[in-house]
């Protein structure tokens, strides 16, 4: 036994033998109970900040069970290895992912540090198998009875992976350049971001402010009569955004015409490429998803704004690096972080792997003048844990899903922020 300095190490022991009388900032309890009453008396209820458990099996498991517990703090090793002793299940219906630390390998053996966060005090009832909503939490009983977890140690509580996206937007407003654009509303921006979200044990979902599930209109202004009779469309038919995002992934080439015309067979199945070449020929560098085609950006009512994405496989993971010409930090980044992390799992989980890191690079990214004030009301919002992801596992084909083959689960968001959209 080899005390921890700076700390009181309490010894739980039904030995009578233990001799701690030698040892400095150390005593003998006989059960967890013992000891937190102990430690809530003085003389030490003045001086603790904080109570950790580090073991063994048993002790675990009682304070997983024990409503005090509001934290846990775990290396994950991805490796078989012998041992009598294990790490009792956690239950992810009551303490929800925080962070998890990006793999890390050391004597070849790969491992991670993951902090779940207790969010009510026991499991709720589960979701009926019926429902056809994304969100598994639509009802008062799915809500988180923890709404702040600021009591976590504040390098853990910063790790949080929404902090890359609320840090990023900060900056911006504090230290971006003032400039024009295409809109006239004026925006501050920044050059050159990077943002690296970790798929592996949630989904980032912005949690500070609710992203909605149905009844999302961020294109309709940019498919207007007005808007495509100004940009010089007046013959295309009003909703009609001409050849954007998801026909140049699955016809890139082809001739487009009008949104109503069936283009099967035409132009290159860009994602069914990737696809395959994730399932056949994993170690391609050439696994690329592009969306910008200059033959075809002067019929777009919009140019892609996210243009571009890479895939890689190892270690049995599926990770994507995307690449976005232009952010509308406020409206749009929180979807374009959603939309391809939901890619990279819908490719990951028919191919066989497992989602790994989700990059989205930058080049404008900028904050519009007029979304200053929500986003500055936003960063006063605490972040809470990320939802995770589940896919109807019956469903192994790209074409087949809809949208009940997902569910996500523990998405407690905070209210919902207005910003207008720049046309």
């Amino acid at each position: 036994f080899r005390p921890l300095p700076g700390r009181l190490n309490v010894v739980l022991t039904r030995s009578g033998s233990f001799d701690n009388a030698a040892v400095e900032n150390v005593v003998i309890c006989t059960s967890m109970s013992s000891a937190l009453q102990l430690l809530a008396a003085s003389p030490y209820s003045t001086s603790i900040e904080r109570i950790f458990v580090i073991g063994g099996g048993e002790i675990f498991r009682e304070a997983l069970n024990a409503p005090e517990c509001e934290a846990i703090h775990v290396t994950e090793i991805q490796a078989n290895i012998e041992c009598d002793t294990f790490m009792p299940p956690i239950d992810t219906t009551i303490f929800r992912p925080w962070y998890s630390s990006f793999p890390k390998v050391e004597n070849n053996i790969r491992y991670s540090f993951t902090t779940y966060v207790r969010v009510r005090s026991s499991a709720p009832e589960p979701l009926s198998q019926n429902s056809d909503s994304l969100f598994d939490n639509n009802s008062a009983s799915k809500k988180f009875e923890v709404q702040n977890f600021s009591f976590l140690p504040k390098m853990i509580f910063e790790r949080h992976g929404e902090y890359m996206y609320l840090n990023l937007v900060q900056e911006i407003i504090s230290q971006g350049t003032t400039k024009g654009d295409r809109t006239g509303t004026g925006t501050l921006s920044t050059f050159g971001c990077q943002m690296r979200f970790n798929l592996r044990r949630s989904f980032p979902l912005l949690t500070t402010k609710v992203l909605q599930e149905k009844g999302i209109h961020i294109w309709d202004d940019n498919a207007s009569r007005e808007f495509l009779d100004s940009i010089g469309l007046s013959d295309r038919e009003e909703g009609d955004l001409g050849p954007v995002y998801g026909f140049q992934w699955r016809h890139f080439g082809a001739r487009y015409t009008n949104m109503h015309n069936d283009y099967t067979g035409q132009g290159i199945d860009q994602l069914l490429d990737v696809i395959n070449k994730i399932k056949h020929n994993p170690d391609d560098r050439r696994i690329i998803l592009s969306a910008w085609n200059p033959a075809d950006l002067k019929l777009m009512a919009l140019p892609p704004c996210h243009m571009f994405a890479q895939f890689y496989v190892a270690n049995g993971e599926l990770s994507c690096q995307m690449y976005q010409r232009s952010a509308d930090m406020g409206l749009g980044v929180p979807f374009n972080i959603a939309s391809y992390a939901l890619l990279t799992c819908m490719i990951a989980h028919i191919c066989g792997l497992v989602p790994g890191d989700f990059i989205h690079d930058i080049g404008d990214a900028h904050v519009y003048q007029t979304h200053v004030k929500p986003l500055q009301d936003q960063l006063h919002n605490l972040p809470k844990p990320f939802p995770t992801l589940k896919i109807n596992p019956q469903k192994k084909d790209i074409d087949s899903f809809v949208a009940t083959d997902f569910k996500l689960i523990g998405y407690d968001p905070h209210q919902k922020i207005e910003m207008k959209m720049a046309v």
